[in-house]
């Protein structure tokens, strides 16, 4: 029979010496941004009959590379996760390369299918395309990243990235079919299809997100 939980002894590893890693990070690639990604990876691992601990792995480990440069974070987080020589007592050097290449492929952006299933898995635990989260996560990294614009030029901005990333012609790729991703991501594109219901949704987190 499966495991249906993580080995305790890695669980205590990694919520002592990696999760806490993601404090330092912005508040897109938070805790509690890598926690859901591990929770929903977790759920689709129990589906697909993945490895337990490789997908737990993999998901802490993520968005790990966020430590260096953003746009080649998903390579760095393969290469820590790699050179971690305590990730020895729990997995093969295979299954440490298929976890490395998983991190790697993990990215929205990428122009190729994940390698493996835990790719897929981890990629589609990255997704949380529920609207509200895909808007506020948007107008955070914007305020964040270019605190210089004013708030014509966030939505500016807000808006550019809703039709190249998300948009029926974006650059999103979802791995695993019938998943909850797919009906939330034909939601976001409603929304995103009528610039006045987009508009009303950046407003509100803007509006959130600044407090005003």
């Amino acid at each position: 029979m499966l495991n249906n939980t993580p080995s305790l002894d890695l669980v205590e590893f990694i919520e002592t010496q990696i999760l806490p890693q993601y404090a330092q990070f912005d508040k897109a690639h938070s805790m509690e941004h890598v926690i859901r990604v591990v929770r929903s990876s977790l759920e689709l691992a129990r589906t697909t009959g993945a490895d337990i601990n490789m997908v737990y792995t993999t998901a802490a480990y993520h968005d790990i590379g966020m430590s260096g440069p953003r746009a080649i974070h998903h390579i760095t987080g393969g290469k820590i996760l790699s050179q971690d020589a305590r990730l020895k007592r729990w997995f093969s050097a295979d299954q440490i390369k298929i976890m490395k290449e998983a991190i790697e492929d993990h990215r929205a952006s990428a122009s190729h299918a994940p390698r493996s299933i835990y790719g897929k898995i981890v990629a589609e635990a990255d997704r949380d395309l529920s609207p509200d989260i895909v808007f506020r996560r948007t107008v955070q990294y914007g305020l964040e990243n270019y605190p210089e614009l004013n708030e014509e030029q966030q939505w500016l901005r807000f808006k550019e990235h809703m039709d190249n990333k998300y948009s029926t012609h974006g650059y999103i790729r979802l791995w695993i079919p019938g998943s909850q991703n797919e009906k939330n991501l034909t939601q976001l594109r409603n929304i995103i299809a009528d610039s006045r219901l987009l508009k009303e949704q950046f407003d509100r987190f803007f509006k959130e997100e600044t407090k005003q």
